[in-house]
């Protein structure tokens, strides 16, 4: 296992092919896709398709989307991590979580270690986080976690607020 960060509650580790399983259960659930502009997984070869074209990519840089998984009991609850958009030549920040572990402070918790990470082992200046504008729950934990209003952008044909956090 190659784990990034240990966070009090939280461990965030690089995922293997053997995760295809738990990123199929979490891109499948209507819930979770809600506000996103991508199409729910199908099958485990779509959710290996993700991992081997998508995730595994952005390991090579030292970012990337990181299994989320529970210290206590090392049960899955999502991902959260940085990922480069080179079309934009930006660092983002992502998080989804089973929706069974939404509201529980995980996505806030997560998102302020990678946001660390960033700064401190990878000096970024500056990191940026995404939300449809009416995901109040996600938009709500980018300003938890110090991030700033910069404006409302179109992305894929979705309407979304861009947030900012400086080094």
């Amino acid at each position: 296992m190659q784990l990034i960060i240990e966070s009090p509650r939280l461990l965030l580790r690089q995922f293997t092919l053997a995760d295809a399983d738990s990123l199929l259960q979490l891109n499948s659930n209507p819930a979770v896709m809600q506000y996103l502009h991508e199409a729910p997984l199908q099958n485990i070869a779509d959710a290996e398709k993700v991992l081997t074209d998508i995730i595994f990519p952005q390991y090579k840089n030292n970012l990337g989307r990181w299994a989320l998984h529970l210290k206590e009991n090392n049960q899955f609850l999502g991902w959260c991590g940085l990922k480069y958009l080179a079309e934009k030549d930006e660092v983002d920040l992502g998080y989804r979580l089973l929706q069974e572990h939404w509201g529980h402070g995980y996505a806030t918790e997560a998102s302020l270690h990678c946001i660390e990470y960033g700064f401190k082992k990878l000096s970024l200046p500056f990191i940026i986080g995404r939300a449809h504008v009416d995901n109040k729950a996600s938009i709500k934990v980018l300003e938890k976690v110090g991030m700033k209003f910069v404006r409302e952008g179109v992305e894929d044909g979705c309407l979304v607020k861009i947030y900012r956090i400086q080094a």
